[in-house]
């Protein structure tokens, strides 16, 4: 990363925008094929030879999933536009017609890549007694019991249903797997064309226990298995020919603004998504060439991606050898800490949150302390009420619990519970009627809008009066993804904060828009136009020519203002250095468009997840005079303007220290998970250490080092290690 210069940026000294004459080709990456490059980088830890073998396979595995729900949710959304003769044009000006063929080409590529990485993975896997898939190595003795498996766990549950003009055609539920067989009757040499889906309760893979085998594990694919035993489905029958397939289908869910019981509405859309248009369908390159025939017919392909395959269908679906119990090829566990602020207090987080603002950074500490804040609330007989935002609350009802608990207790409970959080609507409904019952309120939001804080607000009644305690938080009150995703929790006892969150949620539960908000940004009201102030500054500190400089650490970049803002800043002089998980249609780098942004990603052993936005306040970076803030949001047209999310200024000097000093420059740090992005190719190129510079691994040093605001007196006695701009860590 290049230093500052002492004199303003020779751009500086002209105003024009010149860069806004460029085509839009020229100034943008496409959103979807920046996503692609993202699941390609996450492929690529498949080839990792540092990573444990199971851990590679988990990343093929991730691959998998990230483009099934691409082309669900993503591809599907462009079919649909094609079909309706939408002609409006990407933020790089393509049509939906020019996006599709570009995405075909690259995702042809991707599974290619996948099919070729697990070929690659298998001979390994093998060598340590894992089979995927291996009929080849099934002698006798599994081969009765694989027989026997089959009788009494597939054939009751299966059902073949003839292919012909009396019969209808059957339905074929999304991500389902079927077998097509081509067969002749034994008895007069007719033919017949037979389906058999596979039901969603059996399996993906049916693993060959140890009794059987020993220290072996072999996993078939359960596709495989019926077609292994079609004869004992078919008998009186020759199998002339057969294929497997997968099917995925259109899986967005269109809201109706009008809506008049939103609950009904969803259980509706819910079960529309199910039977949505096919947009994906896979088959095996054996596949009979009559059976797939009907099959393209019936299914009306028309605007679907089909492909053929030479490998495994459904590769997400190795994530369940990835839970075979073999340690040695995971990851060592890691046990998050539990902040020893809060243990010094003997667990009163209200009494830690009390005396100074707090950070939790997860996973490398524990997500139990945000339900034990909670916990805590509703067991406390001084707090009178508990305002809570649940966007993801997963399928273990930990957080759920605690709301369910206060409220029994007779407390004053509001859950906003999100109906729009992709995948998570039935959870979401399930927990909501939960709630309800409980007597908590429970409010669903706007309709066109989804509301993504991530906030909670504890309200008690102590000797000096009422006290507002609240959470921000950048990542979901999921306690499963809490352990892979990484996240900060923000607690402070803040009264301007206490303030602010109160108008946060009246905004959402009573459509009351807040006046006079005192240090919370929120979308979609205000939070784009202070990140935009908080550019112009940087770029005014510029052309005085003073230190300026922008940090931010985001999932995705793609709202065309703020890109634009931020090639404007470039132009100034002002050093912009971004960390993007995710979709970058920004080109960093370019000469006469960009060229004091740098864009690099990381890919590792955790989910980077935290938004992290940081202003350097015409002073060198990291300095203590910088403005800090922490978000929900990242810069995202539908964040900053189609939900409700929140900006949260960081002010403590302690937090303010562990985020910037720690969280942010360590990421800026990192050389062995990080890749960068070329502004002219859109090509993503791995970083490595520079000379004979050890490598650093920003997960790794947040797995060995204490973070700062949780420490407490612990602080004291064992330190942290500094990281420092130019050195690495020290």
């Amino acid at each position: 990363m290049a230093s500052h210069p002492d004199t303003a940026h020779p751009a500086a000294a002209n105003d024009s925008t010149s860069f806004a004459d460029l085509p839009a080709e020229a100034r943008y990456f496409n959103r979807e094929l920046s996503w692609l490059a993202f699941n390609d980088r996450v492929l690529e830890e498949a080839n990792n030879t540092a990573y444990p073998l199971l851990e590679r396979l988990r990343f093929l595995s991730i691959s998998g999933s990230n483009l099934d729900e691409f082309m669900m949710i993503r591809v599907a959304g462009l079919a649909g536009q094609v079909r309706s003769g939408v002609c409006e044009t990407s933020i790089d000006g393509k049509t939906p017609t020019q996006q599709l063929a570009a995405i075909t080409t690259r995702v042809r590529e991707l599974e290619a890549k996948q099919q070729r990485a697990l070929s690659q993975l298998r001979p390994l896997l093998e060598h340590e007694g894992i089979h995927i898939a291996g009929e080849d190595r099934i002698e006798e003795d599994a081969e009765d019991w694989l027989r026997a498996y089959f009788l009494e766990h597939i054939m009751p549950v299966i059902t073949p249903q003839v292919l012909d003009p009396a019969h209808p055609f059957p339905f074929v539920a999304n991500a389902g797997i079927g077998a097509l067989f081509n067969l002749r009757r034994k008895s007069d040499g007719s033919q017949l064309i037979e389906m058999v889906l596979v039901p969603a309760m059996l399996p993906r893979f049916v693993r060959i226990p140890a009794e059987v085998l020993g220290d072996e594990a072999i996993y078939v694919a359960i596709e495989r298995v019926v077609c292994r035993y079609a004869e004992l489905i078919f008998p009186g029958f020759t199998i002339q020919g057969d294929g497997v397939f997968r099917v995925l289908r259109d899986s967005d869910i269109e809201i109706e603004e009008e809506a008049e019981d939103l609950v009904r509405l969803f259980r509706s859309a819910i079960q529309r998504r199910r039977r949505g248009q096919v947009i994906m369908l896979e088959i095996d390159e054996s596949f009979d060439a009559e059976a797939g025939e009907l099959l393209h017919d019936k299914l009306g392909l028309e605007q679907a991606f089909v492909t053929t395959t030479e490998g495994m269908l459904g590769i997400s679906g190795l994530e369940e050898v990835v839970k075979e119990d073999r340690p040695e090829l995971k990851f060592t566990p890691y046990s998050p800490r539990y902040p020893e602020r809060i243990l010094e207090q003997d667990g009163d987080a209200f009494a830690a949150i009390r005396a100074k603002d707090i950070v939790i950074h997860h996973p490398y500490e524990s997500f139990e302390v945000v339900v034990d804040f909670l916990r805590q609330a509703a067991a406390d007989p001084k707090v009178v009420s508990i305002k809570q935002a649940l966007y993801r609350a997963g399928n273990q009802p930990t957080v759920i619990n605690a709301l369910i608990a206060a409220a029994e207790a007779g407390k004053s409970v509001t859950a906003v519970v999100e109906l729009k959080a992709r995948f998570d609507e039935e959870q979401n409904l399930k927990w909501a009627g939960e709630l309800e019952r409980a007597g908590v309120q429970v409010i669903y939001g706007f309709i066109d809008m989804k509301t993504h804080a991530k906030i909670s607000m504890v309200v008690r009644e102590e000797e000096e009066g009422i006290r507002t305690y609240c959470h921000f938080g950048t990542g979901n009150y999921h306690p499963v993804t809490a352990k892979i995703y990484t996240d900060l929790s923000y607690f402070t006892a803040d009264p301007a904060l206490g303030r602010d969150a109160a108008k946060l949620f009246n905004f959402v539960t009573g459509y009351v828009e807040p006046q006079g908000m005192e240090r919370l940004a929120i979308s979609p009201l205000t939070l784009d136009d202070t990140i935009i102030d908080n550019i112009d500054r940087e770029i005014a500190f510029a052309r005085e020519g003073k230190p300026a400089t922008i940090w931010a650490k985001v999932n995705s970049i793609t709202d065309q203002k703020m890109i634009d803002k931020l090639y404007e800043a470039s132009h100034a002089g002002v050093e912009v250095v971004l960390v993007v998980r995710g979709i970058c249609c920004l080109r960093p780098g370019v000469p006469g468009l960009s060229e004091d942004i740098t864009v690099k990603s990381i890919i590792g052993r955790f989910l980077e997840h935290s938004r992290i936005y940081a202003f350097g306040n015409g002073e060198a970076m990291p300095g203590d005079k910088a403005k800090v803030y922490i978000s929900s949001a990242d810069l995202m047209e539908r964040n900053l303007h189609r939900r409700v999310e929140s900006l949260v200024p960081i002010t403590n000097q302690t937090v303010h220290d562990q985020v910037l000093d720690q969280v942010l420059l360590a990421n800026l740090l990192d050389t062995e998970q990080s890749w960068l992005l070329d502004g002219e190719t859109g090509e993503y190129e791995r970083v490595h250490a520079d000379g004979d510079e050890a490598g650093f691994n920003c997960h790794a040093y947040f797995m060995t080092n204490p973070s700062l605001s949780g420490r407490g007196d612990a602080l004291k006695e064992s330190g942290v290690p500094k990281l420092t701009l130019r050195k690495g860590a020290q």
